[in-house]
């Protein structure tokens, strides 16, 4: 008679690591603290899928001994790569494209108007929460687009900011896998992309040097910038953060914001009806008054 087949087991990587209450309490307010990132009890697996790889790895048996780690490291490696893993750095060119059309068919203008008045060359966007790049480089084309060859007369640039040195170092190679530029107008791809050998794209030098990305937490009780910014991109990045941590950053968006500058958020977030820092122009689009 033949004998039954042992049962297969799981794989070690399949099974979730337990969590109890209190590991869960202690690194959701250790997140919110460093980052400003809003932890509900709905992102507990979340939590523990992204980080139980990373334990076993690194030879942690508990969350609790990982926590332990976190706040006693001597240095930031540690909870950088707690940032890479509690982020979700996804996006795409063209991403929200009424925004980017908005851009440069009002905002744009605008400001530029303005500053021609005030016999000023002085350009100064942010994007905040750039994650892998494509939203500043999406900018700097359609400036360098829009102003053609004026654009050498114009100082300033973009500063393009992102609490992950993982998003950040992929940012600043710029090279991207194809499909993230599907949406891109074809002469823009065409213009200023190069195709390399293995199929994927890469920005060209006349777009990655008018962007200059930095490491920067929103969670910073100070903004240490000497000049305001004509406009600020901070898309899909208040979704993280609970009400007060919003609250907190639309005061400091507004104090470094110009009058007449434009805020584009995220379409699945609202500034609220009850704000008094901007105007709504259009949905996810606001303007100082």
């Amino acid at each position: 008679m033949k004998e039954p087949s042992p049962q297969k087991q799981p794989f070690f990587e399949s099974s979730l690591m337990t969590m109890t209450d209190r590991e869960f309490r202690l690194l959701r307010d250790l997140v919110y603290t460093r980052l400003g990132i809003n932890l509900t009890a709905k992102k507990r697996s979340m939590l523990i899928g992204r980080l139980q790889k990373l334990l076993r790895t690194s030879g942690f048996k508990t969350f609790q001994d990982y926590y332990d780690h976190l706040v006693n490291a001597p240095n930031l490696t540690a909870m950088n790569e707690l940032v890479n893993r509690v982020t979700t750095n996804y996006s795409y060119f063209y991403r929200g494209k009424s925004h980017f059309e908005f851009f440069s068919q009002r905002a744009f203008p605008e400001i530029l108007e303005i500053l021609r008045k005030r016999n000023s060359r002085d350009l100064r966007i942010w994007t905040a929460g750039c994650s892998t790049g494509e939203e500043p480089y999406m900018v700097a084309m359609l400036m360098k687009d829009y102003l053609g060859k004026e654009y050498g007369l114009w100082d300033g640039g973009i500063l393009a900011t992102d609490i992950s040195e993982k998003a950040l170092r992929f940012a600043q190679e710029g090279i991207y896998p194809d499909d993230r530029a599907k949406e891109l107008p074809a002469h823009l791809k065409k213009q200023y992309f190069t195709t390399m050998v293995d199929g994927q794209i890469a920005v060209k030098d006349v777009v990655k040097r008018e962007v200059v990305f930095r490491k920067f937490n929103l969670k910073n009780t100070t903004f240490p910038f000497k000049k305001k910014f004509q406009i600020i991109f901070c898309r899909n990045v208040m979704i993280y953060f609970d009400k007060q941590t919003r609250e907190k950053l639309m005061q400091q968006y507004n104090a470094i914001t110009e009058p007449g500058g434009y805020l584009f958020i995220g379409h699945s977030e609202t500034l609220g009806r009850d704000q008094q820092y901007y105007k709504y122009i259009m949905p996810a689009v606001y303007q100082k008054v």
